[in-house]
C-alpha cells in the first residue's frame, strides 16, 4: 500500500509577500495541511535556506547569485539563517515535531536530505504544493518522477507569477508525470480512502 506525504514547498514569508494578490491561497493550502494531518499523512515543509554570507551560492548561479550579491556581508537576510523573511508563513507552519527540510537550490531535493527522510519513512507517494509552480514545483516534479515517486500535484495548492505558465504546467506538462487535482478533490479522495 502506498504511503504518502504532503510537501509544502517555499511557503516562506518573503516568497508569500510576492504573491499577495491571491489572498485565497493560504486558506486553501491550510485546508490541505489540516486534511493531511487529520488523515495521518505526514506534512513535510521544504524551505530554501543558506548560511550567513551565502557560501553555498556561486556567482554563476543566475537564480540565487543575485540574492547573495544583494545582501551585505554578515547580514541575516536573503534566506540566510536567522532571516525572518525565510520563516514559514504562520498560516501553514509546522506543528510540534513537524519536519522541515532545507534545500539549497530550486528542487526540493537539491542540497537537502529530503530523499533520505522520505525513504526512512517508507514514503513512496508525494503530494506537491508550493510557490512557484514554474520553480520548486516543476523542478521537484521532474526530480521526484526520476526517483520513482508516485506524484500528485494540487493545482490550486500551487502559485505562479504568470497565470498562463501555471495553466500550461498544471494542464499539459505535469499530467505526464503526476496526477493533477484540486485541493477539494484530493481531500475527498483521502476521506473516501479512510472510509
Amino acid at each position: 500500500m502506498a504511503k504518502s506525504a504532503l510537501l509544502v514547498m517555499d511557503v516562506q514569508q518573503d516568497i508569500v509577500r510576492r504573491y499577495a494578490e491571491d489572498d485565497g491561497y493560504l486558506p486553501r493550502l491550510r485546508r490541505a495541511v489540516d486534511a493531511a494531518r487529520a488523515s495521518d499523512i505526514p506534512v513535510i515543509h521544504v524551505v530554501v535556506g543558506f548560511r550567513v554570507g551565502h557560501p553555498e551560492i556561486s556567482a554563476r548561479n543566475k537564480s540565487f547569485g543575485a540574492i547573495a550579491s544583494a545582501v551585505p556581508a554578515g547580514e541575516r537576510a536573503g534566506f540566510a539563517a536567522g532571516d525572518p523573511g525565510a520563516s514559514i508563513h504562520p498560516e501553514v507552519a509546522p506543528d510540534d515535531g513537524g519536519i522541515v527540510v532545507t534545500k539549497k537550490r530550486v528542487s526540493a531535493f537539491a542540497g537537502s536530505d529530503l530523499d533520505m527522510v522520505l525513504r526512512a519513512g517508507g514514503i513512496d507517494s508525494l503530494v506537491l504544493t508550493g510557490i512557484a509552480t514554474s520553480g520548486v514545483v516543476l523542478s521537484t516534479v521532474r526530480q521526484a518522477a526520476d526517483l520513482d515517486f508516485r506524484l500528485t500535484v494540487l493545482e490550486d495548492g500551487c502559485l505562479d507569477a504568470d497565470p498562463e505558465v501555471h495553466r500550461v504546467l498544471t494542464g499539459k506538462v505535469f499530467p505526464r508525470q503526476a496526477e493533477v487535482v484540486t485541493i477539494d478533490e484530493w481531500i475527498a479522495s483521502i476521506a473516501s480512502a479512510a472510509a
